[in-house]
């Protein structure tokens, strides 16, 4: 059985692993130990005519399914023979254009969801991608030079690398508060210097600042604005307009006569009731 196994297996390899086009396989292995073969499909990353790409042409490659235990030390690993890496980079899904990437923070970066991901290898020289494109396997994750947490030695890692160290945490911050407080203080410097000034055509920019300070946001302020908003629609809310509302106003007007009449009456029965003459 085992045999018949073995000798399938090198079938598979000579007929060739299947691929998605345009795509090589490379196959890998966690370990030694490990008999299942995972596979890497890879491609020279190329973007469509007048698309700008934040990876540089002709020395990036692109690939596809990298499992979550893979990190971009072990991608720089198994890609050094072809040729000197620049750097890697794993992301969830690709990049279609260039998009602004802001600076990737330690403590406030969203934690990455576990799974398999995209990675774009940059080498310092165009021939790294074609010698890339040709590698063959197994290729070998952990090793005893380079050994790859898992289990829970990587759990406790984790956790390890999850607490902030304060001081560090501290340092970024005060240096993301300076830069937000002077970007700030330049656009106000900049809006308060256009403010009035009419551009090439004429036109003034009517901006947010203005000479009458804003309400501040308590209750009190709320309650009286609500009520001039109030007051407002009253005054600008047609009375007995309809038919419907006359014949209201006239059934709500008679109803309160009744209530009078019938209040006036009680209090005449109680008066003559006060003025009576008890002697015992």
């Amino acid at each position: 059985m085992v045999a018949r196994r073995r000798k399938r297996g090198e079938r598979d390899s000579e007929q060739g692993i299947p691929s998605p086009p345009g795509y090589s396989a490379i196959p890998i292995k966690f370990s030694e130990k490990q008999q299942a073969f995972h596979y890497l499909y890879v491609r020279e990353h190329r973007v469509r005519e007048g698309t700008k790409s934040s990876w540089p042409q002709k020395r990036t490659l692109f690939v596809l399914n990298v499992p979550p235990y893979c990190t971009e030390e072990c991608l720089s690993r198994l890609f050094s023979p072809c040729g000197p890496v620049q750097s890697v980079g794993l992301q969830e899904k690709p990049e279609l254009a260039d998009s602004p990437k802001e600076p990737k923070s330690k403590f406030f970066h969203p934690t990455p969801i576990p799974g398999f991901q995209v990675a774009y290898v940059v080498f310092q020289k165009p021939a790294g991608v074609s010698a890339a494109l040709v590698l063959k396997g197994p290729l070998l994750v952990s090793t005893e030079s380079h050994p790859v947490k898992s289990g829970i030695h990587k759990w406790i890692s984790d956790y390890t690398d999850s607490v902030p160290d304060p001081e560090a945490l501290r340092v970024e911050v005060d240096t993301f508060m300076e830069a937000y407080d002077k970007r700030i203080a330049e656009e106000e410097a900049k809006a308060k210097e256009e403010e009035g000034v009419p551009d090439e055509e004429g036109w003034v920019k009517v901006t947010r600042r203005g000479r009458r300070p804003v309400l501040p946001r308590t209750e009190a302020a709320s309650l009286r604005v609500l009520e001039r908003e109030r007051r407002k629609r009253a005054r600008k809310e047609l009375l007995n307009f309809y038919a419907w509302q006359h014949r209201e106003t006239k059934m709500e007007h008679l109803a309160q006569l009744r209530k009078k009449f019938e209040e006036d009456k009680q209090r005449i029965e109680l008066m003559r009731a006060q003025r009576k003459f008890r002697p015992y």
